[in-house]
């Protein structure tokens, strides 16, 4: 069920990695438990930026980003940490380290200096490499693994810090079409066992498909916002990537079909 609340919301941020220039200019951004939210438009406009602004890694010049009700920058980084979970977008792994050493990691923020893993840690851990389909993965060094491979086993990681607010930062990297829409259910799933998923991608088809809600980015600053069918027509496409595209209705779906006929 989708709770009325925002449990992750920023609010009027301006961020960026200088104080000379701003990259988000006044972007405001709520996420809802049980929803799917994804930043859509061209590269550079803030999205990945925006991403890192709310999981804590870039500290906004102004404007606060709020997390069950609590300013997510005043937070110790746990505790942060045990509330929003990001997947980046070009993660990097210790050199030697295998995939059940890298997916338990995630659980680090729930655990105390001098603890182990505990039952429920490892009950944590088997789940989210059983969601991820990499079970037989557990025991192999992630260097030598896929592109693909890497990009479940990153997610299995994500997934296993448990945390109520999931980001994840073009999560298809690397993948195939097939693939690419298993991680996208994934994602939904997380969504529809109750976690707020904020998501980047550059497919657009693959945004209205598994999209509750679209937020299209132009210049650090957010151009349109709302279902795909109202956010995927053809006068945003034009000036968020200056695309000349038609917009048919789905016969089969909800999701939008863009059919690109060029540039402007």
């Amino acid at each position: 069920m989708v709770e009325n609340e925002a449990i992750l919301n920023a609010t009027e941020v301006y961020a960026g990695y200088s104080e000379a220039r701003d990259v988000l200019k006044g972007v405001s951004v709520r996420a809802y438990p049980g929803l799917v939210t994804t930043l859509i438009g061209p590269n550079g406009c803030g999205k990945s930026t925006l991403l890192k602004t709310m999981s804590k890694l870039v500290t906004p010049r102004a404007g606060e980003v709020y997390v069950q009700g609590e300013i997510v920058h005043e937070l110790h980084t746990k505790d942060a940490a045990r509330r929003i979970a990001m997947l980046p977008q070009h993660p990097m792994a210790p050199e030697g380290i295998l995939v059940g050493e890298l997916v338990a990691r995630g659980r680090h923020p729930h655990q105390g200096w001098l603890r182990g893993e505990s039952a429920r840690d490892r009950e944590v851990i088997a789940h989210a490499c059983e969601t991820t389909g990499i079970v037989d993965l557990v025991d192999r060094e992630v260097s030598s693994l896929s592109g693909g491979q890497r990009q479940r086993v990153w997610l299995a990681m994500t997934l296993a810090q448990d945390t109520p607010v999931l980001l994840l930062d073009e999560p298809t990297t690397f993948l195939d079409p097939a693939h690419a829409m298993e991680m996208l259910e994934l994602a939904r799933n997380q969504a529809q066992k109750g976690k707020a998923v904020v998501m980047v991608l550059h497919d657009l088809m693959l945004a209205g498909m598994f999209s509750d809600t679209l937020i299209v980015m132009k210049d650090g600053q957010i151009l349109a916002q709302g279902t795909p069918a109202e956010a995927l027509i053809p006068d945003v496409l034009a000036e968020a990537y200056g695309l000349r595209a038609e917009v048919w209705e789905d016969p089969h779906g909800e999701s939008p079909v863009i059919v690109p006929r060029g540039t402007l």
